[in-house]
């Protein structure tokens, strides 16, 4: 009898990550042949389960890309953020804890050799800027899903990976913003705006064209064939 062939499973683990001195949780996928990891920000009032980015994750996850989503606070400072609103807002703060996550994740046996990438959503995003800025090299994508850039401050100057802006087209306060932030940006940087869709994206069809924008962006910054030749373009 002929061996029958096995088809290549989904890795998905719980991960615990420790950064300075408190435990974060997140949940790492990583399909077969995975091209890229991709790491999560989410914003303010959220966590890592919150279902539109988890769509975006699964929708990565099938073209090939890893990722985590993780909570940037702890349980006991979430409380504590949903009676202050201090912490959803501190970015310094929140990208500080992206970095070393990221940092945890380029030391984990598997997930080195893959190129990361940041989906930042909301506050998030500026969290995902800042995290970027400060490790050149490391991070090499970007997308920002109704993003707050100007809340980067000065690291927008800083930032020089390839950065993918999507804003709703109803959701004129941020398309500002985006515009104003776009020029700024060291590294090739596109804003795209989806038609109809609102500030959370939840109009028909909004959400898919954010996943299918940002696959498509990962997917080209982070092929490992590209990165081969960025780092030794002869």
């Amino acid at each position: 009898m002929e061996d029958t062939p096995t088809t290549p499973t989904v890795d998905a683990r719980l991960v615990h990550i420790p950064i300075d001195g408190v435990t974060l949780t997140g949940d790492l996928t990583t399909p077969p042949r995975a091209q890229g990891l991709i790491v999560f920000a989410h914003g303010s009032g959220s966590s890592r389960l919150s279902p539109r980015n988890r769509y975006v994750a699964g929708e990565l996850q099938r073209a090939h890309l890893a990722t985590l989503l993780f909570d940037l606070l702890t349980p006991s400072e979430e409380q504590a953020d949903l009676r202050t609103g201090r912490l959803r807002f501190d970015i310094p703060f929140l990208a500080e804890r992206l970095g070393a996550a990221t940092d945890w994740v380029i030391r984990e046996p598997g997930l080195w050799p893959l190129g990361v990438g940041y989906f930042g959503a909301s506050t998030g995003a500026a969290a995902a800027l800042v995290a970027a800025a400060q490790r050149p090299g490391v991070v090499r994508a970007i997308v920002s899903r109704g993003g707050r850039p100007d809340l980067a401050g000065d690291a927008l100057d800083r930032v020089a990976c390839p950065t993918l802006l999507i804003v709703g087209g109803n959701d004129a306060p941020v398309i500002e913003l985006n515009r104003e932030a776009l020029p700024r940006l060291r590294g090739h940087a596109e804003l795209a705006i989806v038609p109809g869709a609102t500030h959370l994206f939840e109009e028909p069809g909004a959400l898919e064209e954010v996943a299918r924008r940002a696959t498509r962006w990962f997917a080209h910054y982070l092929a490992p064939q590209r990165a081969a030749r960025e780092r030794d373009p002869w």
